[in-house]
């Protein structure tokens, strides 16, 4: 027999311990989509970088600047900015930023746009990460970086027939190999050897977004395919850097399409197979010892516990934000949270399933939670649902295809109350 959901003060009083990191105002400690003043141990005097990123930390420009600043461990405030796809970018940004291109950074109040300008000021400044971006052995790098995002793009976002699909397919395993050769001659695990260098930043956002979104159009699994990428990509996973930044299959694939002007499924058993888990679970997406092709980090203890805690702190937008309306919803949260947090099922009213999954399909990685706090809330708030006793096969509303102004932050910038 399903237990009875705990009440809200119940469930504030399991969040007994609240890290600085999982808020806002981490200064210091792991990387973390919340933070909005990174210090690294220096005192606040000592920041003269201002990175102007998305609210969504989607951006794939954004992100290799982010981990630039978070590598070299240069002290920066952050200010978020709407992505047009998600929202009306802020008035005050596009008068500092008439264009609206993301990022911008100031350097000691002088203003500059384009992400590898970006870096070349900050190496000028700071330092580079080994090898600067106009070295020798990065130049050839950046070249083939591009050549790949090229082909994913033409596979990824060009509608083919069978054989055009095949083609597109094996001129990309073609420039994927070309990266797999270079890391081999390094010595690895990393581009230029064993050390993380700019190189591999450069590589980051888009080989990270080809690993989910090839899965789930494609039925390609990237790491399966290509061993020293998975390599490449573990090594990447070790650190907490890397960990701070990095989304999830879900958010990408559904992130993508309007950024990219659409993204064409195949259609063959691979590919319908794997979206379907990579929507609706159970994660990781594969079954049995095979490697996770998300993620080579095991689950930490506290996943759960950051997920509840992410969830508590905006619960009010949440519910009011709700197809349910926040009196529909409110016992079927609490129900969800109550399975994430004691692991035991618990009964949600009687047609709450599709609210319940409009929320499981709305969850953001990395500016929610964690990659493996947002699986532990996914997979409560599907298990709840699918516990529905009038309608567990109930949907939420489709994710749209045009943009993500389901993903508008605004509702979500108020001081939500702590808990």
């Amino acid at each position: 027999m399903a237990a009875d959901p705990l009440s809200w003060s119940e469930l504030e009083a399991l969040v007994v311990e609240r890290p600085e990191r999982w808020g806002e105002d981490r200064s210091d400690g792991p990387t973390s989509a919340q933070a909005r003043l990174r210090l690294f141990g220096q005192p606040e005097s000592q920041v003269r970088v201002t990175l102007y990123r998305d609210h969504h930390a989607w951006c794939p420009y954004c992100q290799k600047v982010w981990l630039w600043l978070e590598e070299r461990r240069i002290p920066y405030r952050v200010e978020k900015v709407t992505m047009f796809c998600y929202g009306e970018k802020e008035a005050w940004y596009k008068r500092l930023v008439p264009a609206g291109m993301l990022p911008a950074l100031a350097l000691d109040g002088q203003l500059v746009t384009e992400s590898d300008r970006i870096l070349e000021v900050l190496e000028q400044a700071f330092g580079s990460l080994g090898p600067g971006l106009a070295d020798p052995a990065v130049l050839p790098l950046r070249r083939l970086e591009r050549l790949l995002f090229r082909a994913w793009c033409q596979w990824l976002c060009v509608a083919h027939g069978g054989r055009g699909d095949a083609e597109a397919r094996e001129q990309f395993r073609r420039w994927a190999a070309a990266m797999e050769q270079v890391l081999a001659a390094s010595g690895g695990p990393f581009l230029l050897g064993t050390a993380l260098s700019t190189a591999d930043l450069v590589f980051v956002p888009y080989v990270e977004r080809m690993n989910a979104s090839l899965a789930y159009y494609k039925g390609y699994l990237l790491r399966q395919e290509h061993p020293a990428i998975e390599r490449w990509f573990s090594a990447l996973e070790a650190r907490d850097t890397y960990r701070g930044t990095q989304s999830d299959f879900h958010t990408h694939c559904h992130d993508l399409p309007p950024q990219m002007g659409g993204c064409h499924a195949n259609g063959s058993a691979r590919q319908s197979q794997l979206a379907l888990r990579i929507d609706t679970g159970p994660w990781p997406i594969l079954d049995g010892p095979q490697a996770d092709p998300e993620t080579s980090e095991p689950r930490p203890a506290e996943a759960g516990a950051i997920a509840l805690a992410r969830v508590l702190r905006h619960r009010h937008t949440l519910l009011q934000r709700n197809p349910l309306g926040a009196a529909g919803f409110d016992p079927a949260l609490r129900a969800a949270l109550s399975r994430l947090a004691l692991g035991t099922a618990t009964a949600p009213p009687g047609g709450s399933a599709a609210g319940l999954r409009h929320l499981r399909d709305r969850i953001s990685v990395p500016r929610d939670m964690p990659l493996h706090a947002a699986r532990a809330l996914r997979s409560a708030l599907e298990a709840t649902a699918a516990a529905d006793p009038l309608s567990p096969g109930g949907q939420g509303e489709p994710i749209p295809q045009q943009h993500r102004r389901d993903q508008d932050p605004r509702p979500f910038l108020t001081n939500a109350p702590s808990v």
